[in-house]
């Protein structure tokens, strides 16, 4: 009756039920350890899916000293005659700096607990550096390490005030202290691991996690197996430690440690737990905790069992050094990381990296972090929370292209949910939200998938021909009195970014601009700018009138849709009639432009004073509607995460869906460098490489068959990183531009212009078809393609320093 009550228990908590405390407690008697095991992997996958993650640290052992006598350390020790009580700046900061060159994102600082309340050397060495407790100077040397060389620090300090947290808290991104066990039999009763130790007693060290809990702060623990506790006492203490995480969150991870006996220790020669001792204990762990939590068992302590351990349930190996030793069990090297990364794939599952505070935490930092080290932790991850791993940033001419990691991913490690969606999409089904967001979760094997599927939907629908127009921006103003915190481009004192020169050109210079381009074999001029305060609906109709009376063949793709919402309000006439007027005023087409994200959650800090997700829509549909065809756009990898781009993808699908106005889907990668933004802590630094690429996948994937067309931005993207995309879904290069001047102002760097000659130099390096298009797709003309090949050089545009609105500083110069 018991073992039928038991797998009652397991089958409830594998669909989704989680065991209450009492039946978490009857576990303790069951001894079957397959069913639990297959019940813990099945609650880890729904939670985790294919990932196990990883943080790729530096272990800074501050001080050795400890006032505690825990009889399984070798960590602590008493002071040594010659040897300092704590590690000095310069050797901290060796440490960082070679972890920093390995690719760390991490420090983590381990230290005895209090030993300046034992030991008087570590009294007086305090003194000489200027602090009154080991607390203190810990703060400075996370703090110096931040600073110089960006790692973050994760602080396992022991039991602490809650001063002393909050002091923390301002310096490392989370904090951490084993409970070990919550039994107080082994620290009160003589002979037990913790007797004689003071700050191992389980009521002070859960009272310490309390207070973190208070003051938010991401918080690691967890129990030490084969310390002479009972399986009951393990239970008890997962739910002492269950229960402070409902009450405050802010558990971010639970480890499951197992005992090694270590010589010249009182427990030497203490038996160790068995491999199936832990896998219970790890599989006990995710039942009682659930899909969500991070459950972690340290790698380097079991060695070979890496697929076992997985299949217990946990879905994190901790923290792994490829610099320093893991001090606490020296005779135990970390796993080499390719090492790890192999087997991790041949248990089927993607080896991730992540930081010192996990995605949850750090995906709200605004909440969990202390406001300095917001930006840090934004710059340091991707949009799911995970390390970002790679230097390249769009827009960055010297940015490294990351190579894929040196193990095969494994074709295990790809969920089958994952291929369904891939099929569905495939076929043309409507997929969901959800199913969007998972497409932007494929990593590894999961990306190669995703890429090579979206490569053959672009061969099904537009072949291996990839289109380019010739054409020319011209920004006729930088000058916007809307504050969008993207933006490099605005410039005077109504704008949010008040570096560089405002302008407003004239009509004459944008004559000029339009004819020359003619010239040059252009068949579209792009034009769009800032929204001026004295424009209105008349200043683009006369534009429009400008460049037809110059150039009357030349087809004009302008203002995106807050440009026409505004020109409409100032003449107070509606979207449609103004969009008929700007279509006899010569305009052709309109750019997708200022949709940005349409998610109005993030809207409503990236863009405020901007027309609305719904408004977007709304001037687009009435564009389709006029017999205007539009491109459309997004611009992603700054405050985001990837539901807002799922949302963004299916809006565009459904309006394609009634009206098939648009001719191309833009993703447009956030290029940081310049944006006010960025310059506040607030964003990321644009997608990575891995997200950008995917972009132009999951649209490809998502956006059959609506869309033919997925263009790629060789100003963001760069000429490798266009390569990866044309192979992953992209059929398009867009303009070549001739005087691209919004990426440069946010700090792009790949140049102005990308001309016809090495437009079709990269498409035939990838085997691919060039051919040079019209903004509508047709078929440019030869005597537009002949003069577009060895054109003459472009003439020093004319930018017309606007006074009025130019700060004062300027106009002195």
């Amino acid at each position: 009756m018991l073992t039928q009550q038991l797998h009652s228990i397991i089958t409830a908590a594998r669909n989704g039920y989680r065991p209450s405390d009492d039946e978490a407690r009857r576990l303790s008697a069951f001894t079957e350890l397959e069913p639990l095991l297959e019940a813990a992997a099945h609650i880890r996958d729904e939670g985790h899916r294919n990932l196990i993650s990883y943080s790729r640290k530096v272990f800074i052992p501050l001080t050795h000293l400890c006032r505690d006598v825990c009889h399984y350390c070798t960590f602590a020790h008493p002071p040594r005659k010659g040897e300092r009580a704590y590690l000095t700046h310069d050797e901290v900061l060796e440490i960082a700096r070679a972890g920093a060159a390995a690719g760390c994102q991490e420090a983590l600082f381990t230290l005895g607990d209090k030993p300046e309340l034992r030991y008087k050397v570590a009294r007086e060495e305090l003194a000489t550096l200027g602090h009154p407790t080991t607390i203190s100077y810990l703060v400075e040397v996370s703090e110096l390490v931040l600073k110089e060389t960006g790692l973050l620090p994760h602080t396992n300090p022991g039991v602490m005030t809650a001063d002393e947290i909050a002091m923390l808290r301002k310096v490392s991104v989370s904090q951490g202290i084993m409970l070990e066990s919550a039994s107080e039999r082994l620290w009160r009763e003589r002979g037990m691991p913790h007797y004689g130790s003071p700050d191992k007693r389980p009521s002070a060290r859960l009272e310490r996690m309390r207070l973190a809990g208070e003051q938010r702060v991401p918080w690691t623990s967890g129990i030490l197996i084969g310390i002479y506790e009972t399986r009951l006492e393990r239970i008890e203490s997962l739910l002492a430690l269950r229960s402070l995480h409902e009450q405050y969150g802010h558990l971010q991870e639970i480890i499951v440690q197992n005992f090694r006996a270590k010589p010249d220790t009182r427990m030497a020669h203490a038996p160790e737990p068995s491999l199936d001792e832990l896998l219970w204990t790890l599989a006990v762990a995710r039942i009682i905790f659930g899909p969500r939590m991070n459950i972690q068992a340290p790698p380097n302590l079991s060695p070979h069992e890496y697929a076992r351990l997985i299949e217990a349930g946990l879905n994190d190996w901790g923290g792994v050094s490829p610099v320093t030793p893991d001090h606490v069990n020296p005779e135990a090297p970390w796993p080499h990381l390719e090492e790890l990364r192999r087997q991790t794939a041949l248990a089927g599952k993607e080896l991730v990296q992540r930081l010192a505070v996990y995605p949850e935490y750090a995906l709200d930092s605004q909440r969990w972090q202390d406001p300095k080290l917001v930006p840090h932790v934004l710059q340091a991850m991707d949009a799911e929370g995970f390390a970002r791993t790679d230097r390249w940033s769009p827009g960055a001419a010297d940015a490294e292209i990351p190579s894929p990691p040196s193990v095969e991913a494994a074709r295990s490690s790809i969920g089958r949910d994952l291929v369904e969606i891939v099929d569905a999409a495939a076929k043309g089904g409507e997929l969901h939200e959800r199913q969007v967001e998972r497409l932007f979760a494929a990593r590894g094997a999961e990306l190669d998938l995703v890429c090579a599927a979206a490569d053959e939907l672009r061969k099904k629908a537009s072949g291996d021909v990839v289109r380019y127009v010739v054409n020319r921006n011209i920004n006729y103003t930088n000058i916007c009195y809307f504050k969008c915190q993207f933006c490099g481009f605005s410039k005077g004192k109504l704008s949010e970014n008040l570096r560089g020169t405002p302008y407003d050109l004239g009509l004459d210079e944008i004559q000029r601009r339009a004819v020359e381009a003619w010239g040059r074999g252009a068949t579209e001029v792009c034009m769009q700018g800032g929204i001026h305060p004295k424009y209105t609906g008349e200043t683009y109709l006369s534009i429009c009138r400008a460049v037809k009376e110059a150039t009357p063949q030349m087809h004009i793709h302008a203002f995106s849709p807050l440009e026409v919402w505004q020109g409409a309000e100032t003449l107070g006439i509606p979207v449609r009639e103004f969009l008929l007027r700007l279509k006899e005023a010569g305009l052709g087409t309109l750019p997708g432009t200022a949709a940005e994200i349409l998610d109005d959650e993030v809207r409503a800090v990236l863009c405020p004073d901007k027309i609305r997700t719904d408004e977007w829509l709304h001037v687009m549909q009435q564009a389709h509607e006029a017999g205007f065809r539009t491109t459309s756009t997004i611009m992603y990898g700054h405050l985001e995460s990837p539901v807002s781009w799922a949302r963004h993808l299916l809006r565009l699908k459904k309006l394609q869906a009634r009206t098939g106005g648009f001719t191309e889907f833009v993703p447009l990668p956030f290029v940081h460098m310049e944006a006010p933004v960025f310059y506040k802590g607030r964003s990321r630094k644009g997608p990575t490489y891995r997200e950008a690429v995917l972009m132009h996948a999951v649209a490809r994937l998502v956006l059959y068959p609506e869309f033919t067309n997925i263009q790629v931005s060789w100003v963001k993207m760069g000429p490798e990183g266009v390569k990866a995309c044309l192979n992953a879904g992209a059929n398009d290069l867009g303009g070549t531009l001739m005087n691209e001047s919004i990426t440069r102002a946010a700090g792009g760097e790949w140049g102005q212009e990308l001309p016809p000659e090495r437009m079709e130099e990269i498409i035939r390096s990838m085997g691919r078809v060039p051919a040079q298009r019209t903004t509508t797709y047709g078929e440019a003309p030869e005597e537009r393609r002949l003069a577009s090949f060895s054109a003459a050089p472009l003439l020093p545009v004319v930018q017309s320093m606007s006074k009025r609105y130019a700060r004062p500083e300027t106009v002195a110069r």
